[in-house]
């Protein structure tokens, strides 16, 4: 029989009330600090895999009212570089991951694998394979089982360097910009430039995420796998990603 006095030390603490207690701890946590993201897309490749599980700190940005887009308070906001959950600036009821490019009143312009803020070319090099995201894309852990149809190199912005990748046979002349961010919105790109819908392609009306949308900061993965199970949408066991387990996302 449930224990159903509220009055009773025994009740919060080993009856029903325990597991009302630990289900409202749960909300919290996930309404306040840090809520988990599956990730569905090949945009932001190689940073992020398709089936990465990450955790995302919705902290680093502010506090929220609950049920509400208002904010009880702001931080700064995303640096460059920072790997962001936000919601589509053209559909909200849509949760997308980026790259934040360009920060407010930045200069944007992308042309042919070049990305330069506020006219200076961000700088680009050859990786080292053994250090770069782009390991990831190997035979035992990417599903394309090949490197060759990639143009790769790693970009550095801010304090982060990663991966850039472009599929050969796709590869062409594309011009973005230049776009100057207005105050209170970013400039967002996904690493995987030509299969990125981003701040280059949403309409112009839209095209840069306003603070009100961010979600959150991505942090690392604690669960990646190749494929999920038929019936149900979760990880295969026997697909799992083990070296991608506790991967920071940079």
């Amino acid at each position: 029989m449930i224990n159903l006095d509220f009055k009773s030390k025994a009740f919060w603490s080993d009856g029903f009330g325990s597991l009302v207690l630990a289900g409202l701890v749960a909300l919290f946590i996930r309404w306040a600090f840090m809520e988990a993201y599956v990730i569905p897309s090949r945009s932001m490749l190689p940073t992020l895999l398709v089936h990465d599980h990450i955790f995302v700190n919705k902290f680093t940005f502010g506090l929220r009212v609950p049920f509400s887009e208002n904010f009880l308070y702001k931080t700064s906001g995303p640096k460059r570089g920072d790997v962001i959950v936000f919601k589509n600036p053209e559909d909200p009821s849509i949760y997308f991951i980026k790259r934040t490019v360009g920060l407010p009143g930045d200069k944007v312009y992308y042309e042919s694998g070049n990305l330069y803020i506020n006219d200076e070319l961000v700088e680009k090099s050859i990786p080292d394979e053994n250090k770069s995201d782009y390991r990831w894309l190997t035979p035992e852990d990417f599903v394309e089982r090949s490197l060759e149809p990639y143009i790769h190199w790693e970009e550095k912005l801010g304090k982060y360097s990663y991966s850039v990748i472009l599929p050969k046979d796709e590869f062409k002349e594309e011009e973005a910009g230049p776009y100057i961010v207005p105050e209170g919105h970013y400039f967002m790109m996904g690493d995987n430039r030509a299969y990125s819908k981003d701040s280059r392609r949403w309409s112009p009306d839209k095209r840069f995420v306003p603070y009100e949308n961010l979600l959150g900061k991505a942090m690392f993965i604690w669960l990646s796998c190749d494929t999920v199970l038929p019936v149900i949408p979760i990880c295969n066991p026997l697909s799992l990603r083990v070296r991608r387990l506790g991967h920071s996302i940079h």
